[in-house]
């Protein structure tokens, strides 16, 4: 594997899972990533893979039948995942997102009812914030849940980019409640919506249209999902109270961004690989295309901000575990990441020549998935506001 992203002070444990997942991604997901990409399929032999590996009950604590492990292992198992084809990496994280929302903020009773068969994969998870005309302002939520006289909501609403829409049986569903807060940020509630996986009517009141059509991200399955006055008891509040809804997001995304981090380092990393491979192969003027100091000098930068990458995302990944927040730093980590990944994936595409434009070609797939990590979980422009708002605060004049 060489020397590039290698984690200083892992336990056995989590040396011999990253040991499982990466021979898993060189034997069953590298050889099969490009053609099932170009097919627009879904893994379904993949995802069962991962399933007995307990790849999705990975940071599910013992106690609800999960392995109990932390961010980092977890981090660190989806930079494999992408290594070896990013679409994967993506069937497990807005999964493991609402496992995480629903560990920390839930109640001990929907603990018990979703975590179990969270961890094995029989309820799978999909998070639900965006909308059509909502971008990065989250406070211009539009779908309602209505109180009714018995206690119950009504929602309705359109919901936009779900990742996993089809395939899950459980979406974290951001919606506008009224509670009578003077603030807005106050007046939203998560609620724990249950639906069958497909696509047309998959529960009274929500219809999820199909997937959507997209130049990479393929073979998982992103969608819209409509809600009309979609009838939803009041004990599907996630945490059991309403108003929390906003934060309980954020303390998601939070994660999120040090996943779609470690997204971008594995995509980095195999695009690293394949160009490193190629320039050694490639010969020009009588000698491997390495071999011109050109090239070395590219492969050379291209490690540096893998190496780069790799690191910032352990740190943030580690302060989340340590109980710190980790705004500004999972920020950094997903800005650099993405940014680098792109650079990189550029860097080893220019490497392969007129080959990299061939869809024979592994690069190909590699330059359509790297433009994803630039607006998952927030665009770098997004991350450079969170960060600088917190530096004012942190380095605030006397």
């Amino acid at each position: 594997m060489g020397r590039l992203c290698q984690t200083d002070g892992l336990t056995d444990d989590q040396t011999e899972i990253l040991k499982a997942v990466r021979v898993f991604v060189d034997e069953k997901i590298i050889p099969v990533a490009t053609e099932l990409e170009h097919r627009d399929e879904y893994p379904q032999e993949i995802v069962d893979g991962l399933k007995e590996l307990g790849v999705f009950g990975l940071m599910i604590p013992e106690e609800y039948g999960g392995l109990g492990e932390s961010l980092l292992t977890y981090a660190l198992c989806v930079e494999e995942i992408a290594r070896g084809w990013m679409s994967v990496s993506g069937v497990i994280n807005t999964h493991f997102i609402v496992a995480y929302m629903l560990l920390q903020h839930g109640t001990e009773e929907q603990k018990r009812k979703y975590l179990p068969r969270m961890a094995t994969g029989e309820v799978r998870g999909a998070f639900s914030m965006s909308e059509p005309a909502l971008g990065s302002d989250v406070s211009a939520v539009s779908t309602k849940a209505v109180k009714q006289a018995d206690g119950s909501y009504a929602i309705t609403g359109q919901k936009m980019w779900l990742t996993n829409g089809g395939t899950s049986t459980l979406v974290a569903v951001l919606t506008k409640t009224d509670e009578g807060a003077d603030s807005v940020y106050r007046n939203m509630t998560t609620f724990l919506v249950e639906k069958t996986p497909g696509f047309g009517e998959v529960a009274q009141g929500i219809t999820v249209p199909g997937k959507i059509d997209k130049m990479g991200y393929k073979g998982i399955d992103t969608t819209e999902m409509v809600f009309d006055a979609h009838q939803i008891a009041a004990e599907q509040i996630l945490g059991g109270e309403p108003g929390k809804g906003f934060y309980q997001m954020m303390d998601g995304v939070e994660v999120g961004r040090v996943n779609v981090a470690a997204r971008a380092c594995g995509i980095a990393w195999r695009a690293f690989e394949l160009g490193i491979d190629y320039a050694q192969q490639r010969e020009t003027f009588g000698k491997p295309i390495a071999q011109h100091q050109a090239i070395l000098f590219r492969l050379a930068e291209m490690a540096t901000k893998v190496e780069t990458s790799h690191a910032m995302m352990v740190r943030a990944a580690r302060l989340k575990d340590s109980g710190e927040r980790l705004d500004v730093e999972a920020g950094m980590a997903k800005m650099v990441a993405s940014e680098y990944c792109n650079e990189v994936v550029e860097a080893s595409f220019r490497i392969h020549g007129g080959y990299g434009y061939s869809k024979e070609y592994e690069i190909e797939r590699l330059y359509r998935e790297a433009a994803f990590m630039l607006i998952g979980e927030g665009t770098s422009e997004i991350q450079k506001m969170i960060i600088g708002r917190n530096l004012l605060k942190d380095y605030k004049r006397a």
